[in-house]
C-alpha cells in the first residue's frame, strides 16, 4: 500500500511516500530554517506562507523520486494537529483538494504519533507495547505505547518542553537558531560540572517535567555573570544545562518503565537528536537490561515519512477523515476518534 504523506506542522514543508508503513519509497523536505534564523525563531506568518509557496512543488518531487503517480497511490496522509495553526491548515487544505480531486482517502496523523512512528521506518522489527519517550520542542512526553493507534499518557511537563528550555537558554546566550541543536554541539566542549543547577521534580507525579525553573536559572546565571562584566563560558554554560535536562528526562523515563514493568523503550522528537540523551539512555538500557530503539537522527526532525509511516496504521485502523477535515492546533496525543 502505497500513501502520499504531507508534513506542514512547523517550519518544513514536507512530502513522502511510503509504502506499508515502513519503506520510504521518497523524502522531501523544504526547510525555512535560513529565513526563520534572521528573527530568532519561527515567525507564524512567514512559515504559513512559505508552505502554500513550496507544497505543490514539494508535493510533486515525491511523487517524481518515487517514480509514482496520484494514480498508484491508495491514500493520502496529513498532519492535522498539532502545530502552527496556519502553518497546519495549508497542508491540510491541500490534501484535502487532492484527497477530492483523485478520490482517494484522507487520512487524518497526530505530529507526535508520527515522531514516534519513525521508528518503524528505523527499525522494520519494531512494535508496539512500547515506552517511548517523546522531546521536541513544543512536547516533553512520557507516552505507552499499546498499539499502532492507541496510546496512554504517563507522564509529561508541566510547563515548558525540553526543546522550548533548549532554545530559550540559547538565545540567551546569543547562540543563532535553531538554539537547541547550536547548544548541544557547543555543550560537548564544556564542563558539565562547572555550574550546580537545580533539577526540578513534581512532587504529586513522579513521572511528570518541569522545566521552567531549570531555565530560569540558566538565564540568571548568564545575566548575572554579564552584569559583573565577566566573560560568559559558553561551553561549560551550555554543557551544565544540558546534563541537567538530560538527567530530569532519563531519571523519570528509567523509572517509569521499572515500576510499570516495561523493557522495551523508544525514543522519538527533535531532541532525541541530543547527543548526550542518546549517550546516557544507551547506558541506563544496557545497565537494566532494556531493549532501547532510536530514530535514525534524518528522521528526528519533522518529516513527511513518519507521516506516511502512522498514516499507514490510522488507515488500517479505520481513522479515516472527510473532506470537513479541519486543522487543531492543540489535541492530546492519547486522543480518541
Amino acid at each position: 500500500m502505497k500513501i502520499l504523506s504531507i508534513e506542514s506542522s512547523c517550519d518544513e514543508t514536507a512530502a513522502a511516500v511510503v509504502q506499508d508503513g515502513r519503506e520510504v519509497l521518497s523524502s522531501v523536505i523544504a526547510s525555512q530554517v535560513e529565513e526563520h534564523k534572521l528573527y530568532g525563531g519561527v515567525v507564524p506568518e512567514i512559515a504559513s506562507r512559505r508552505h502554500a509557496e513550496s507544497i505543490c512543488g514539494v508535493v510533486n518531487e515525491a511523487l517524481y523520486e518515487a517514480q509514482t503517480t496520484l494514480e498508484d497511490i491508495d491514500a493520502i496522509a496529513v498532519t492535522h494537529a498539532p502545530g502552527l495553526i496556519g502553518a497546519l491548515l495549508v497542508g491540510v487544505n491541500f490534501a484535502k483538494g487532492l484527497s477530492l480531486a483523485t478520490k482517494k482517502p484522507l487520512v487524518p496523523v497526530h505530529h507526535l504519533r508520527s515522531h514516534i512512528a519513525a521508528n518503524y521506518i528505523s527499525h522494520k522489527e519494531l512494535k508496539p507495547p512500547f515506552l517511548c519517550l517523546v522531546v521536541s520542542g513544543g512536547h516533553s512526553h512520557i507516552v505507552m505505547v499499546e498499539s499502532y493507534t492507541k496510546m496512554r499518557i504517563i507522564g509529561r511537563t508541566r510547563d515548558d518542553a525540553a526543546g522550548e528550555a533548549f532554545d530559550k537558554a540559547a538565545r540567551t546566550m546569543g547562540i543563532p537558531y535553531p538554539g537547541g541543536i547550536m547548544l548541544d554541539k557547543i555543550a560537548e566542549k564544556g564542563d558539565a560540572d562547572a555550574f550546580k543547577l537545580p533539577h526540578p521534580k513534581v512532587d504529586d507525579a513522579p513521572y511528570d517535567f518541569s522545566f521552567s525553573g531549570l531555565k530560569t536559572a540558566v538565564i540568571n546565571i548568564i545575566h548575572n555573570l554579564e552584569q559583573k562584566g565577566e566573560e560568559v563560558p559558553k561551553e561549560d554554560v551550555c554543557a551544565s544545562f544540558r546534563k541537567a535536562v538530560v538527567d530530569c528526562l532519563v531519571k523519570n523515563f528509567i523509572q517509569a518503565a521499572k515500576d510499570l514493568g516495561v523493557t522495551t523503550l523508544v525514543t522519538a522528537g527533535g531532541v532525541s537528536a541530543n547527543s548526550l540523551l542518546r549517550r546516557e539512555l544507551q547506558h541506563e538500557c544496557e545497565l537494566n537490561a532494556f531493549k532501547l530503539y532510536m530514530p535514525d537522527l534524518s528522521l528526528c526532525g519533522d518529516n513527511a515519512a513518519m507521516v506516511g509511516s502512522q498514516g499507514y496504521y490510522e488507515y488500517l485502523s479505520s481513522n479515516i477523515a472527510q473532506l470537513d477535515l479541519n486543522a487543531v492546533a492543540t489535541l492530546p496525543i492519547d486522543y480518541r476518534e
